[in-house]
């Protein structure tokens, strides 16, 4: 466990801070409040070499960035810390501290995602699941949305029905590292109740607690 290296990367950047909750906060501060939760929770659990990764910039040339530290460091797992929307199709508007902003309180839940391009596919199919079990045993649901139609281009194949670990080949962060990645979409800051929720400390901590319990447990059965 001390030598075993995790990045957690904080989604988005200050400059390209990701999608607009229900109360029009940006996702990049909700992914940074969580990727710290998380990577103290890893550190106090005996994972010394976890690292938290804070990169800058406009959106496509932070996701190189956010590769070439991984790759550099020669990262065990990249964990990239997100949390979610739904096609702007989807969403009503709705009026909040008098500002117009945008929800839908239709979907909600967390998910993960691992892609088949990336050189450690299994190992990263492996560690998306125990997260995934681990955040079933918090009692938190997965996203079901991303195999239905509605969803469009962003449909995914899902490749654990038991706990929401779906397929993204086209995620950079993903299919370009040369370690184990995945994707972690901690909740729906759309949804108005799950926006709720995700700013509290019993759900980060929640999170959080599943994170290290799943890497724990991977490197026990190494």
């Amino acid at each position: 466990m001390p030598k075993f290296k995790i990045v957690v990367d904080v989604g988005h950047t200050p400059d390209s801070y990701g999608a607009l909750s229900a109360r029009n906060d940006p996702e990049f501060g909700f992914n940074l409040r969580l990727a710290s939760l998380i990577t103290a929770k890893l550190k106090s659990e005996g994972f010394a070499a976890a690292r938290l990764l804070v990169t800058d910039g406009k959106a496509k040339a932070s996701l190189f960035k956010r590769v070439s530290a991984a790759n550099d460091g020669r990262t065990d797992l990249f964990l990239s810390v997100h949390h979610d929307s739904v096609p702007d199709k989807l969403l009503d508007r709705w009026e909040f501290d008098g500002a117009y902003s945008y929800f839908s309180d239709r979907f909600s839940g967390h998910s993960l995602f691992v892609s088949q391009r990336n050189p450690h596919f299994t190992t990263s199919l492996r560690l998306a699941r125990m997260i995934g079990r681990q955040l079933k045993e918090q009692g938190l649901n997965y996203a079901n949305q991303y195999t239905l139609p509605v969803m469009g281009r962003y449909r995914r194949q899902l490749l654990d029905r038991d706990v929401g670990v779906y397929r993204y080949d086209g995620l950079v962060v993903l299919s370009r590292t040369r370690s184990a990645a995945v994707l972690l979409e901690a909740g729906s800051i759309i949804n108005r109740d799950e926006e709720m929720e995700m700013n509290s400390p019993e759900r980060q901590e929640a999170v959080a607690a599943a994170v290290a319990a799943a890497m724990r447990e991977f490197c026990e059965k190494r």
